[in-house]
């Protein structure tokens, strides 16, 4: 968390508050998130720059600034980016400040998230994998990305340097909408399978972008509102409770350290 939805509805709310404004001022409380360059180096890396534009690769937010630098956020765990909050915000690590007198907040309780200024953004973000909302992921792609791999699927999916994104929850329900256990060894899968999962896979990221994210945990959009996506997940998060589908309570495995939900029926292990 956040994962691709969460951080494409940062982005997209964000795009509308910071583009044209220049950062007047950056109070860093905790240095811990600023990577690679001193705290005063960051600073002044920032000030005078307008904001030109603001993408996402995976799970980075990127604000591209006047002088050519990317100012790249990776909230990991807990980050969250707050737009003008009317309160003092718990575990504040950084607020940026612009010349209209507005101001970004950056809180996270773990202290995990991750900030860079860099010119080049593929020091970054240069080997993440294919975008899965991108028109290059096709079923094709993805079973070149799987044909060789005797990893679990579901360990498949999470690995960014082949596809950027896809994190613990989204996999999950892409896995059960396409009725595949998460243990599968990712070369395992049929053809059919493989355009199932495809086809999953975009479906319930656009759908988590639509709910403006999951707020499972500490996820909130920059107006501080929670996302809605959780609602309607099928079996992330929902251990013991009932299979939408067939009303097999839903069962948690641990998959390469994560926790993952599936429906034991509906999922079943074929091999």
């Amino acid at each position: 968390m956040p994962e691709l939805p969460e951080v494409e509805t940062i982005k997209n709310a964000l795009e509308r508050c910071l583009a044209g404004r220049t950062f007047a001022g950056v109070r860093i409380i905790d240095t811990r998130p600023v990577q690679r360059l001193s705290p005063e180096q960051f600073c002044n890396g920032l000030v005078g720059r307008r904001i030109i534009g603001l993408s996402r690769r995976g799970k980075y937010l990127i604000i591209g600034l006047s002088d050519g630098s990317n100012l790249i956020i990776h909230l990991r765990m807990t980050g969250a980016l707050l737009w003008n909050p009317a309160e003092e915000e718990p575990f504040t690590r950084l607020e940026f400040f612009f010349d209209d007198g507005s101001r970004l907040v950056y809180t996270d309780v773990r202290r995990f998230g991750t900030m860079y200024l860099v010119t080049d953004p593929t020091e970054i973000v240069g080997r993440l994998g294919i975008e899965p909302l991108n028109g290059r992921f096709t079923a094709k792609a993805l079973a070149g990305i799987l044909k060789s791999r005797t990893i679990p699927i579901k360990s498949a999916l999470l690995n960014q340097e082949h596809i950027a994104g896809i994190g613990n929850m989204y996999a999950d329900e892409a896995l059960f909408k396409a009725k595949i256990h998460p243990l599968r060894p990712a070369k395992s899968l049929t053809p059919a399978e493989t355009r199932a999962l495809h086809g999953a896979i975009r479906e319930v990221l656009k759908k988590g972008i639509r709910n403006h994210g999951a707020s499972i945990r500490n996820y909130r959009s920059p107006d501080g509102k929670t996302g809605t996506a959780h609602e309607e997940f099928a079996v992330a998060h929902r251990d013991g409770q009932p299979c939408p589908a067939c009303g097999t309570p839903v069962a948690r495995i641990v998959v390469g350290q994560r926790g993952s939900y599936f429906c034991q029926r509906c999922q079943h292990y074929r091999k």
